[in-house]
């Protein structure tokens, strides 16, 4: 059963009493009318390399542990996943990311692309496309080392190029994603382009091995909804300690941001919207293979709701339904398709508080009108 998968008696509950107040068919409905949309997706392009191991003991002159490699496997991760799973349900996507001149991968970038995104590079010279490489242990799929082959150094020219495509590129589109892994692509020239043309600005600051410490949301002084761990949050205000729904507060004063939605693991999500007040959504999965990825897949879906005016949390129902699908795929494997989250969503809200089964649910019909987006914060003047 769907509920199952969720944490018992306290999952059911929130089940129930949100089934109350928003229908699957409700939920299905802002999922199907993102076919309406134009969406542009902006950041780092991260190639995900998988290379599987056995385990073979400590070395015998040093206190390493050996490992035999068995097999590769590798994803196109970063932008080019949120790209994927924002295609599986948007009517246009537009793609700006970039490359290394250094062993681009190109050819396999492309190959994994949706054939609906239309993309558009820029190139780094001197430097590689990125690299995240991880050795696992086959048998208990543990992640032993991870080694990056990256380069953080963007030449002017290379910025001026990357400022141009997105000058060109932002007032085609109703929705611009920005997926700032913090690895040197979106330096405060290209920032100040996005939050001064983007129509309505989806932005997730990711912390990381590399930029930690160095790359928070502050970077950006307007978003018209902030995806972010709770790590991160505390990282933005330097606060281990205080209430998180505090601390959101004062994110969200800091950006003129009305929207934030925080992602906390098995604990669910925390969402904030300005004259809606917080809402707690627990993970809808407990079943989980590899936590990577899983932050694209909420931000994808919760930005498509958003910018239609969803309540949070509906925004925080969605991402959440779509990161339980992401972290029982390896890698990116597979993205939270139109027809998968279809089903997942509708499972989840199948049943009534009292057990009873519903009918079938469709979306509601849109008669094929232009869905009303989100009114914009206040643009930010460059």
């Amino acid at each position: 059963m769907a509920r199952s998968s969720m944490k018992g008696a306290a999952g059911a509950e929130f089940l129930s009493r949100f089934s109350e107040r928003h229908n699957a068919a409700e939920i299905l409905t802002y999922l199907d009318n993102a076919q309406y949309l134009k969406v542009l997706v902006v950041g780092e392009t991260i190639i995900d390399e998988y290379q599987y191991c056995e385990a073979l003991g400590k070395s015998s002159k040093e206190a390493t542990l050996a490992l035999r490699r068995l097999s590769t496997e590798k994803f196109a991760g970063g932008i080019i996943a949120v790209a994927n799973h924002v295609a599986s349900h948007a009517g246009e996507v537009g793609l700006v990311t970039m490359l290394g001149e250094v062993d681009p991968q190109e050819d396999f970038i492309a190959g994994k692309l949706s054939e609906k995104i239309k993309p558009r590079f820029v190139y780094q010279s001197g430097a590689p496309t990125i690299v995240k490489r991880r050795f696992i242990d086959s048998s208990s799929f543990h992640k032993v080392l991870e080694i990056y082959e990256i380069e953080t150094a963007l030449a002017p020219e290379e910025n001026d190029k990357l400022c141009g495509a997105l000058s060109e590129t932002l007032p085609e589109y109703d929705v611009v994603i920005a997926a700032d892994y913090g690895h040197g692509m979106l330096r405060k020239e290209a920032i100040r382009l996005l939050c001064s043309q983007a129509r309505f600005l989806a932005v997730n600051t990711q912390s990381n091995a590399e930029n930690h410490g160095f790359h928070t949301i502050s970077r950006y002084p307007r978003a018209d909804l902030v995806c972010l761990t709770e790590r991160e949050v505390r990282l933005e205000m330097r606060d281990r300690q205080s209430s998180l729904r505090d601390l959101v507060m004062e994110v969200a004063a800091r950006i003129g941001g009305s929207r934030i939605a925080v992602t906390r693991g098995r604990k669910g999500c925390l969402c904030y919207g300005r004259g809606e007040g917080f809402w707690e959504i627990p993970a809808f999965t407990t079943q989980v293979v590899d936590r990577i990825g899983a932050g694209d897949a909420f931000l994808s879906l919760a930005a498509l709701c958003a910018a239609q005016q969803a309540p949070m949390e509906v925004v925080g129902f969605a991402g959440n339904a779509a990161g339980a699908h992401a972290v029982k795929t390896v890698g990116h494997r597979q993205p939270a398709e139109r027809g998968l989250l279809f089903r997942r969503i509708a499972e989840l809200l199948r049943a009534r508080g009292d057990g009873a089964a519903s009918e079938e649910v469709q979306p509601l019909k849109s008669q094929g009108r232009k869905v009303a987006l989100l009114e914009p914060a206040p643009n930010y003047q460059a």
